[in-house]
């Protein structure tokens, strides 16, 4: 390539389709026309009309008493730690590969007090009952208190896995038993439900069925509902009540904050039937890599059911970081192979990929049928430079 080739080469404008969070997802001009006009107030004193609004119509919808908007999913995951964990000594179970122990700096002990005790979770999203029942600590004076049990569903680490209702509703029956517990105090049921609204449309079912026997859950609305900020905790009303003033003490009390919340209120309306067609676009990119048969890289299909696409490196020379770096740039020989969008310049694709053995990818709703193909266009090609590289032997 001469170097004014090159110059121009490197001046086009790439078609870009970031799958590497679902938290890149933007705002909509509904949300964006609803949040120019929403009525506010002093969300502190509960008088912002708009939070107050979203607050309840989420209540309403997961079946709960009442709700809490907050900034963030985490915050979200720490009130609820927070209030179901308040005597000092308690522990609450996670998975071993759940957002709240991997992901949240472990704010639960360090911010709450509180120990975080996990269990093996399998590649479902589930983790093993028996286990569980072996876990609970009871009155002895030597142990923590088991105050909360937590589930994550959609399953962000285990692939946007949908947690099975059976097993949602086995849980329920092992902590309400006679006898497991501590004493008269009943153990807590969470669902961070970042993904829920995944997991109900994956199911076909409402998300008041998914949470109906859980304390709370946290809701969040920047993920694949593409509101820029903003969680929403729902519970009882006692519950909520004393998360609202926890939510205080640690920054989350926000003011004439219905400016975001109204992005919420459309997320509702229009992005959440939405959700289907991101599944759809998911299964689809899977099945093109599937399709390929490569020795290096692959995906099992069985396991797509959400919005969360693991890629499996097979390959042990190659590392899902150089995957991802190599799937970020543009050769010039992918423009001369017609690796190109419609302005015939090349094609970047962003994917997350920290120290694991795959790469993520999430669709939501902006990323369109024409988007897909690109995405699919340029897996093919870098999927089969690897493997011209490392063919089946």
């Amino acid at each position: 390539m001469q170097i004014s080739e090159l110059i121009n080469f490197q001046k086009m404008s790439h078609s870009i389709v970031d799958l590497r969070s679902d938290t890149v997802s933007q705002p909509t001009d509904k949300m964006r026309a609803r949040m120019a006009s929403a009525v506010v107030g002093d969300d502190v004193y509960s008088e912002d009309p708009t939070v107050n609004e979203l607050e309840a119509r989420t209540a309403a919808i997961f079946g709960k008493e009442a709700g809490l908007f907050v900034p963030s999913g985490t915050m979200g995951n720490l009130l609820a730690i927070m209030v179901h964990c308040h005597r000092r000594g308690a522990e609450a179970l996670v998975g071993d590969l759940s957002h709240i122990f991997l992901y949240e700096q472990g704010g639960a002990s360090h911010l709450a007090g509180v120990q975080l005790a996990t269990l093996k979770n399998e590649q479902d999203g589930t983790f093993s009952l028996q286990e569980l029942r072996r876990r609970i600590r009871h009155e002895d004076c030597h142990e923590p208190i088991t105050s909360l049990v937590v589930v994550e569903n959609t399953h962000n680490i285990c692939g946007g896995k949908v947690v099975p209702l059976a097993f949602l509703d086995e849980l329920v029956a092992l902590v309400r038993q006679p006898g497991v517990g501590t004493g008269s105090a009943r153990i807590a049921l969470h669902m961070d439900g970042a993904r829920v609204f995944n997991a109900a449309a994956a199911l076909g079912v409402g998300v008041e069925r998914i949470c109906r026997d859980f304390d709370s859950v946290s809701i969040c609305f920047s993920k694949s509902l593409s509101a820029p900020v903003g969680s929403v905790l729902v519970g009882s009303k006692a519950f909520i009540s004393e998360a609202h003033r926890l939510r205080k003490a640690l920054g989350g009390g926000m003011r004439q904050v219905g400016v975001l919340a109204a992005a919420g209120l459309v997320a509702l309306d229009e992005v959440v039937p939405l959700l289907p067609k991101d599944h759809e676009h998911t299964k689809k990119i899977a099945q093109a890599i599937f399709d390929l048969n490569s020795p290096n890289i692959t995906v099992n299909l069985e396991t797509v059911q959400s919005n969360i696409l693991l890629v499996e490196i097979t390959q042990p020379k190659l590392l899902a970081s150089e995957l991802a770096d190599r799937l970020g740039i543009v050769e010039s020989g992918e423009v001369a192979a017609g690796v190109t969008g419609k302005n015939g310049a090349g094609i970047v694709v962003k994917a997350c990929a920290r120290d694991w053995a795959f790469a993520r990818l999430v669709l939501y709703h902006q990323v369109d049928d024409e988007l897909v193909e690109l995405a699919i266009r340029k897996l093919k090609y870098v999927i089969g430079q690897y493997d011209l590289r490392w063919p089946r032997e």
